[in-house]
């Protein structure tokens, strides 16, 4: 496998790594920048700080940055709104239209003039779109994969079935069904779709077409991540922990705070609530500061000293796709877990075995309450489980499929089968 000169395109450089998708992006380039010349295009974050930080630390990784200066607009505010209804009159979603700036196209259709690049590399769907409009019929040239973290048509489903709204349902609907035409033709074009598990891989091939589709699934730091033994565990300390600026993550909280908490305080009063995340919105601001048992914590460094302290993660999730990275880690260090079926979707766990499942209400509190009154077995299936998890979703592992993944979209011809490297069982 010779050294590849690899164009990765992406929402912003994914430092400090504080989000699923963010940690899965810099664990798999970290550890292929020694073994390939990697170019990250990205708009430049918002926060002045932490722009300097992440470029810093890929200086320091040797991969070389085209930093576009203008960030991503906020998801709030009387602008945000106008957007999307501006969007209305588009045939794209309104994160691929909202993505593609005229200066990324400009600054992808730059380099390659003056670049030669093996591979294209969409870290995100969305960005499949910036190809079309730097190459245009060109495109039908290039090699080029896309990294399908989730299926976006199918977070944009389980949106409709959840919003109670019908005006949002409507507008909901809408963008499913431009997704739905965006991800029919990026799967089916690109060199090489890469889905995040085999749920996702088989619903692409089935429902959009696509020929051919891998699947590099989410990992662990198996070296970071383990039981601390010094800790001691709250048997009825929980923890919700996710980006707080993605809705999924929002609508799992907000469910988790009216529908279920309340009956397992009243149940279990000793019961009390960590929702550790990044930026999040006033409301759940306000909301936190009402009730006494529920603690935020906002843009934490590290999440391992949460995950030792606590009794349980809840992953409560109703709409999202792809793989939940905070069970791996959760598990990998020993916490149990009660999820939801969607929030546990894609990952080689059995309920009962390694994790409980719970898809309604009144199920979920009583996985919780149960889990509340037998500790030390819940912490046995988390222990058991952590074994597997570090041996399966190593992100070392991971890597090295996404290497030989590169390898066959750069080079060879594509009648020769995709590699199946071994995985861990």
């Amino acid at each position: 496998m010779r050294p590849l000169h690899v164009a990765i395109l992406d929402e912003e450089l994914p430092y400090p790594p504080t989000s699923g998708k963010r940690i899965r992006t810099y664990e798999l380039l970290r550890r292929l920048a020694d073994r390939h010349r990697l170019t990250l295009f990205a708009h430049r974050h918002a926060d002045a700080t932490e722009a300097v930080a992440a470029e810093e630390a890929f200086r320091r990784l040797g991969v070389r940055t085209v930093v576009l200066p203008r960030p991503l607009p906020r998801k709030s505010g009387a602008g945000f709104y106008a957007r999307l209804a501006g969007n209305l009159l588009s045939p794209l979603p309104y994160s691929v239209a909202l993505h593609a700036t005229p200066a990324y196209i400009a600054a992808v259709r730059d380099y390659a003039q003056r670049h030669a690049v093996d591979l294209w590399h969409c870290e995100w769907t969305p960005y499949a779109h910036i190809l079309r409009a730097a190459f245009g019929p060109h495109l039908d040239w290039l090699r080029w994969t896309v990294m399908a973290h989730n299926v976006e048509s199918l977070i944009w489903h389980r949106y409709a079935r959840v919003e109670p709204q019908a005006w949002k349902r409507w507008y909901i609907r809408r963008q499913q069904s431009k997704y739905e035409r965006f991800e029919r033709w990026a799967y089916s074009q690109a060199t090489l779709p890469i889905a995040v598990s085999d749920t996702d891989a088989r619903l692409i091939r089935e429902q959009f077409g696509a020929e051919r589709v891998a699947v590099v699934e989410n990992g662990v730091d198996e070296t970071a991540f383990r039981p601390q033994r010094d800790v001691e565990r709250d048997p009825y300390h929980l923890l919700f922990l996710g980006s707080l600026d993605w809705r999924p993550n929002l609508d799992a909280v907000a469910w988790l705070l009216e529908e279920i908490l309340p009956v397992v305080v009243a149940a279990q009063p000793r019961t009390r609530l960590s929702i550790v995340g990044r930026r999040p919105p006033a409301w759940l601001r306000q909301r936190c500061r009402q009730l006494p048992y529920v603690q935020l914590v906002a843009d934490v460094p590290d999440v391992r000293p949460f995950l030792a302290r606590c009794g349980l993660l809840v992953v409560p999730l109703r709409v999202g796709g792809g793989t939940r990275l905070k069970i791996l880690e959760a598990l990998s260090c020993g916490t149990p877990v009660v999820s939801t079926t969607i929030g546990a979707e894609g990952l080689d766990l059995q309920p009962g075995q390694d994790l409980l499942l719970a898809d309604d209400p009144a199920s979920f509190t009583a996985a919780i309450l149960e889990a509340f009154r037998q500790p030390l077995e819940m912490q046995d299936m988390a222990a058991a489980a952590g074994d597997k998890i570090r041996h399966r979703y190593s992100w070392t592992v991971l890597a090295r499929r996404l290497d030989a993944l590169w390898q066959w979209a750069a080079h060879r011809p594509l009648s020769t089968p995709i590699p199946e490297l071994s995985r861990p069982l």
